[in-house]
Parts: C-alpha cells; sequence; structure tokens
C-alpha cells in the first residue's frame, strides 16, 4: 500500500512538475522502497526522478533495479550523472550489470568509469562467466596475524567505511595469504593488547574465483554466513563474496529449473522484457519435438484399431494420464531433491528401489478404483458387455504397470541426464509425461490384447 500511495504521489509531482517538492518527498524513503516506486513510471519518468535525487541516493537506489531497467537509465541520464552512479555503486553489483549489456553498451560504460574503478571492473569481467570471481568485491578489510586488536581495530575504523561488509574479517599473514576469518564481534569482545592470531584457529572456509557460483550457494547455506572470503590457487585473498549477491544467484538458478521442468528453455530476462519471437524459440522448440512425440501416440492406436473394441478405447484417457501424472511428479521430486542435493548420482539405487515400491503400491489403488469404475459402469448404463470382467482386469493390470514405468522413468531420467553431463531439469514434465504416454499406450493395449483377444 506505502509503495503504491508513493508510485500516486511521485507520478502527480512529476505532472505538476513539483520536482522540488518530489526531491523532499523520495529523500525521506528507503533506497529499495524507491525503487520499487519507479519500476511503475515510464523511462523518462524515471530519469527525472534520479535526476533530482542525491548522488549518494540515486547510487543506492539503482542498484535495487533489474537489469534492464538499469540498462534504459544509464542511455537515459547525462553523462555525468551515469558516470557518478556507475562509478559509486559497489564492484559486484557494478560487475553484474555489465555482464548483461551487449558488448558495445559495456564498452560505453567502461569508459565512463574513472582509471582505478575501469581497472576493479575489468579485472571482474575477467573472470569465467557464473564464476565466484564475477560475484564477489574487492571491497573489503584484512587485519594481519601479528596485529593487536587495538591495532585491527584502529585499521578497521580507518578503511572500513568503503568495505562491503564489517561482519567477517579476513585475516592474513605478510604475504597476504588468508590464514583465517575472523566474526567482528570476537574482535570487538577481545582485550586490546591481544594479538590477532591468539583468537584464530586456522579453522575456515573459503572459495576460490574461478569456482561455479552454484558452489558459493551451496557453501552459504551449509555454513548460514553473512559472507566468505576469496581466493586465488595460492590462497592469497582477491575479495570476499557477500549472502545478498549468493541470493541472487539461488533466486536465478531455482526460476531457471523451474521453466526447464515447465517444458521450455531458461529466460534470459523477466517474463514481460522478453521479445514475443524470443518467447517463440525458447517454447517453441520444445512443444515441437512433444507434439511430434505425442504423434506416436496416434501410431500406437492405429496399430490395434481394428483389434480392440471401442470400450477398450475409452479407458485411454485414464491410462494415459495416470502414466504421465505419476512420471511427471516423480521427476519433479528427484529434480529438486538433486538441485537441494538431497540426492546424489551415486543414489540412483535407492530411489529405483524406493520409486518401485512406491509405483507398485499407488498402482495397486489406481487399479482397484479403476475396476471398481468397470463394475459400476454396468449399472450406469455403459456398455461394456459380458466381458466387463476382462476390461477390469486389463485396466487394472495396465494401470499397475503404467504407473510402475512412469514413475521408474520419471525418477531414473533425471540420473541419466546427470551421467551424461547435462542439467538434469531438462528431463521436464512434459518430457516425461509424453515418453510416458506413448509407451503406456502400448502397455495398455498389448496387455488388452492379450487378456480380451487371446493374443
Amino acid at each position: 500500500m506505502e509503495s503504491k500511495t508513493s508510485v500516486e504521489q511521485i507520478q502527480r509531482m512529476l505532472s505538476d512538475r513539483d520536482f522540488a517538492g518530489l526531491r523532499r518527498l523520495i529523500v525521506e524513503l528507503e533506497s529499495a522502497d524507491i525503487a520499487e516506486a519507479i519500476r511503475e513510471l515510464d523511462l523518462d519518468d524515471q530519469v527525472v526522478v534520479f535526476r533530482v535525487l542525491p548522488r549518494e541516493q540515486a547510487s543506492d537506489c539503482f542498484e535495487y533495479l533489474d537489469a534492464s531497467a538499469q540498462e534504459g537509465l544509464i542511455k537515459g541520464l547525462a553523462r555525468e550523472q551515469a558516470a557518478a552512479i556507475l562509478n559509486d555503486m559497489s564492484p559486484d553489483d557494478r560487475t553484474a550489470l555489465l555482464e548483461e549489456l551487449p558488448a558495445a553498451a559495456t564498452k560505453q560504460a567502461l569508459a565512463l568509469l574513472s582509471p582505478d574503478e575501469r581497472v576493479v571492473a575489468q579485472d571482474l569481467l575477467g573472470y569465467p562467466e557464473d564464476s565466484i570471481g564475477r560475484l564477489m568485491t574487492p571491497d573489503y578489510v584484512t587485519v594481519r596475524s601479528d596485529w593487536t586488536v587495538a591495532q585491527s581495530l584502529d585499521h578497521i575504523r580507518r578503511v572500513g567505511d568503503d568495505s562491503e561488509t564489517l561482519n567477517v574479517i579476513p585475516v592474513v599473514n605478510e604475504r597476504g595469504v588468508l590464514i583465517d576469518d575472523l566474526r567482528v564481534r570476537q574482535i570487538l569482545l577481545a582485550d586490546l593488547e591481544t594479538r590477532i592470531d591468539a583468537l584464530t584457529d586456522g579453522s575456515f572456509v573459503a572459495l576460490t574465483a574461478n569456482e561455479d557460483q552454484e558452489t558459493a550457494v551451496q557453501v552459504f547455506k551449509e555454513y548460514d554466513r553473512v559472507a566468505f572470503p576469496v581466493t586465488d590457487s595460492r590462497g592469497e585473498i582477491l575479495g570476499i563474496v557477500t549472502v545478498d549477491d549468493v541470493l541472487d544467484v539461488a533466486e536465478e538458478e531455482a526460476t531457471e529449473d523451474i521453466q526447464k521442468i515447465g517444458g521450455s528453455e531458461a529466460l534470459d530476462y523477466p517474463y514481460l522484457q522478453v521479445s514475443f519471437w524470443e518467447l517463440v524459440r525458447k517454447r517453441g522448440g520444445w512443444l515441437i519435438a512433444l507434439f511430434l512425440g505425442q504423434l506416436l501416440t496416434l501410431n500406437a492406436m492405429e496399430m490395434f484399431r481394428d483389434r480392440l473394441k471401442f470400450t477398450v478405447m475409452m479407458f485411454v484417457p485414464l491410462i494415459i494420464s495416470s502414466g504421465g501424472n505419476s512420471g511427471s511428479q516423480a521427476a519433479t521430486l528427484v529434480v529438486r531433491a538433486m538441485a537441494l542435493e538431497e540426492v546424489k548420482l551415486s543414489d540412483w539405487f535407492r530411489v529405483f528401489r524406493r520409486e518401485l515400491l512406491f509405483g507398485m503400491t499407488l498402482g495397486v489403488i489406481l487399479a482397484g478404483i479403476g475396476f471398481l469404475r468397470t463394475f459400476l459402469d454396468r449399472f450406469l448404463g455403459v456398455a461394456l458387455g459380458s466381458e466387463w470382467d476382462t476390461i477390469g482386469f486389463a485396466v487394472g493390470i495396465s494401470l499397475i504397470c503404467v504407473v510402475m514405468w512412469g514413475v521408474l522413468v520419471g525418477s531414473m531420467l533425471p540420473f541419466v541426464m546427470q551421467w551424461l553431463g547435462v542439467d538434469p531439469a531438462t528431463s521436464s514434465t512434459p518430457f516425461v509425461a509424453t515418453i510416458v504416454d506413448v509407451t503406456g499406450l502400448l502397455i495398455y493395449f498389448l496387455v488388452c490384447t492379450a487378456l480380451i483377444t487371446g493374443g
């Protein structure tokens, strides 16, 4: 409600060209609230808002916007203000923006930076895409192991204002090699004459700059910290990674997995910012492949058309949906368990055994319901004829087989994908459902042929 009110007030003041009142209003708001409010404004109005913001607040607000909004503002603002914002941004957030921009725009943005900031930006962009080096910031404070607590606190007060966080203080030796990290409260509560190395135990966790960003997500989750030091292969500290950046990575990974599970390629931008034809390309490929796969269903029905009665065909939707749903359910559970590292590649047999038992149990339950339905159809006027019991048994046995097959395909396909080095989320639920639909239909027709026609 507050955000909506702020938007309405900002829009009214922009309309009245009351820039003095606009400045008084927005300087009282938190940077995150300003960013939330101006997201609903068009680009021209966003530019006006940024022009009346104080420099420091403009930089803070800018970091809360998504990459597409940042790109638009950089193009819309005067060169001097755009340069000021880019230079004031934290290096990790600026790197995230620069790697999203087209190459030409990145080159223009780098030209706006001061020589020192340009060196920092180019260093961070030099790390591999999706590496921890792209997430880290060089704005941090270290203390020497041979310093006293008093010396360390003086140093933190002197240079700590530009640090991304002071919650965790890396400890280095005279060569700059990381030997530990301390919570700031450990330093604050210690005697002033105590040496820093007396507070350390050599037990610490550090990230490596070239590691994948997913590693950082797992480490933060496991150790429940707000920041971790980042080192090179020699153990020398290069920067720190903070939890806010890792949360963004975790959100992007979860979004990408969900999109893949839904049967689409991962989108590079928010849904409403993806162009129409890009959306067609991302979603159309899978839909075409699945459509071609479903055409096999027609071939299966054509093969058995003359051998099976209409009453058998009545239960086709029931069989298909049961197999597809059970397979999709299993695939979703296993893919998510893999993403959370609850299940590893070596656990495939445990999952296989578990899903086999589950599929059998659920198949028997559904088979009982299916057989009951064929029994009731005799009293509901459905012409199953004298073979209702045989059809009922065929439906029941097929359901057991199809559900078991569905859960096994759905649970094992992610393991196959991971073994092949492919993202398990690629084994999307529509893909699993299509496989199980076609094969499940064949299972049903083969069972019906054996029980009803005797061959």
